[in-house]
């Protein structure tokens, strides 16, 4: 029989759980992991269950207008949320998966209530000091994920549209950031900006291209 000590230590916080504890339970999901440029940016939502938002879905099925909408319904009727992101300087400095996780983190940490366990889209967790639980397609299953889907993608939206006013070149209100045709263009034309990540393929094959 192994001792105590040569048994593998539990990671209770990768645990599927069959039954939620009582208590508060927040949603997490991000916006902006595979654009060239800008932050990614999370969100932590607890719901009140005496104030239902109807319409809850991923924000990639929602039109913008209902987003837009429902970003002003979470807001205020959820008992918290909080609304973080990683940079693009942490992004190049640790990788935009570990960005995503600090951010995720750091969303959860901000929010005002603590909750019991933290549900978060997709497949992978962030260090966190409560339970958790990775849910593929949370966006879609849970309501608290579908509400920090719809607040990380209203934020980073807006903060493309601020964006382009600035670099209007690029099209940020169009693409988001994304590796578009017409971004690549632009990248060609005019290199990077300070908001494009230097880590991510296309922006540095941009930049070495401009060099040379």
């Amino acid at each position: 029989m192994r001792s105590k000590k040569s048994l593998p230590t539990p990671r209770a916080e990768q645990a599927s759980f069959n039954w939620h504890p009582p208590g508060l339970i927040a949603g997490v999901d991000e916006a902006g992991r595979g654009p060239l440029a800008g932050p990614v940016v999370t969100a932590a939502v607890i719901l009140d269950d005496m104030h239902p938002i109807a319409g809850l879905a991923d924000s990639k099925v929602l039109t913008a207008a209902k987003r837009e909408k429902l970003f002003d319904e979470i807001r205020a009727k959820a008992l918290c949320f909080c609304i973080a992101e990683a940079s693009v300087q942490e992004i190049d400095e640790i990788n935009i998966l570990q960005a995503t996780m600090l951010g995720m983190r750091r969303a959860v940490l901000g929010l005002r209530l603590k909750p019991v366990l933290v549900l978060v889209d997709g497949n992978r967790l962030p260090q966190l000091d409560v339970p958790a639980e990775a849910i593929v397609k949370g966006d879609a299953l849970v309501q608290a994920i579908s509400a920090a889907s719809i607040l990380a993608k209203v934020t980073r939206d807006r903060w493309c549209a601020q964006l382009h006013e600035q670099y209007p070149q690029y099209g940020f209100d169009a693409h988001k950031g994304y590796g578009t045709a017409v971004h690549l263009a632009a990248l060609r034309e005019h290199g990077a900006c300070p908001e494009h990540r230097r880590s991510f393929a296309p922006v540095a094959q941009a930049c070495l291209a401009r060099v040379q």
